[in-house]
């Protein structure tokens, strides 16, 4: 395989330190003479101004390796994958065609996917999104997921309850094309769409809950509130997607006098395990996948020994 045709793509639940192994890959590759530059995978880093609670590296943290797909987005925006897709894949065409190899780095799965596979995405009707969010503004998601539950029960397996946009995107789907079967889900053989290097990153679900609960009370700590407040002039709370974004939604909450700022904490920590739970699940589905146990430092050295075998 050679190297600067390849991608790296480094994934894993939130938490597991995806961020700080592909600064060192891409470290090490340079001091091979290899350039690699990092592309983003994760939705919500996709936005301006929303750092905090997405664990986003500041830019004076990234040690001179090339970033992108980084704060692309106004929160008044709604992410599409598909959209992500094409910019995401362009980018990547780019790095490969200035000979360096590219790191993708993430933990939203169809995303992620997006990139990696072979992967098309089904219809869409504007009229027919803009009639279910309608109702869903007048009656709430509970009736929206039981007639996907009704008619698509599969399709209603993968899918949160809660996730008020994938549940609107399935019953889209469905009304469009009939069908959910490829909403969400890797192809039954899944074709790379360049020669990839997938690395996944472990670990032990008590040590990342305990963690991760860490990681949401210092969110609040670092200002997560504040800067929730400075993204109401720019339109967050219009925001389809932003204002959704597991710790925004209930910093907002708080804000508007509906949480305690305890709430607000409890709620985004029982949500973001749950998340975790989710990404790790699908993960699990790459078949060529190399686990890898987070934190361990023999993981750059075994990642090159992928890259160049």
């Amino acid at each position: 395989m050679t190297g600067n045709t390849q991608i790296i793509a480094i994934v894993g639940a939130t938490g597991t330190g995806k961020t700080e192994l592909s600064l060192d890959v891409a470290q090490a590759l340079a001091e091979q003479g290899v350039t690699a530059e990092i592309v983003n995978a994760d939705a919500m880093q996709l936005y301006v101004g929303m750092n905090i609670g997405t664990a986003k590296l500041p830019a004076t943290q990234r040690r001179g390796i090339p970033h992108h797909m980084f704060d692309v987005l106004d929160v008044t925006t709604e992410a599409a994958v598909a959209d992500y897709q094409l910019h995401a894949r362009h980018i990547i065409e780019e790095i490969h065609s200035r000979g360096n190899i590219a790191i993708l780095v993430g933990g939203s799965g169809l995303y992620v996917s997006s990139v990696l596979f072979d992967f098309e995405f089904p219809g869409h009707d504007d009229q027919v999104r803009e009639d279910l969010e309608s109702e869903y503004e007048r009656e709430g998601i509970k009736p929206l997921f039981a007639r996907l539950k009704e008619l698509a029960p599969e399709a209603a397996e993968r899918i949160d309850p809660q996730n008020s946009r994938r549940v609107i995107r399935a019953l889209e789907v469905l009304e469009v094309t009939g069908s959910t079967a490829s909403l969400g889900t890797l192809p039954e053989e899944t074709r790379y769409w360049k020669p990839t290097v997938i690395l996944g990153l472990a670990e032990d679900r008590e040590v990342l809950v305990k963690r991760l609960d860490v990681r949401v009370e210092r969110m609040w700590e670092e200002g997560l509130l504040d800067e929730v407040e400075s993204l109401i002039p720019l339109g967050i709370e219009q925001g389809i997607t932003a204002r959704r974004a597991i710790g925004y939604a209930q910093a907002l909450a708080q804000l508007a006098g509906e949480m305690t700022q305890e709430e607000a904490i409890a709620v985004t920590q029982s949500i973001t395990r749950r998340y975790a739970r989710r990404q790790v699940s699908w993960f699990k589905r790459y078949a060529d996948i190399v686990w890898l146990p987070a934190g361990d430092p023999q993981n750059v050295r075994e990642v090159l020994h992928r890259i160049h075998t």
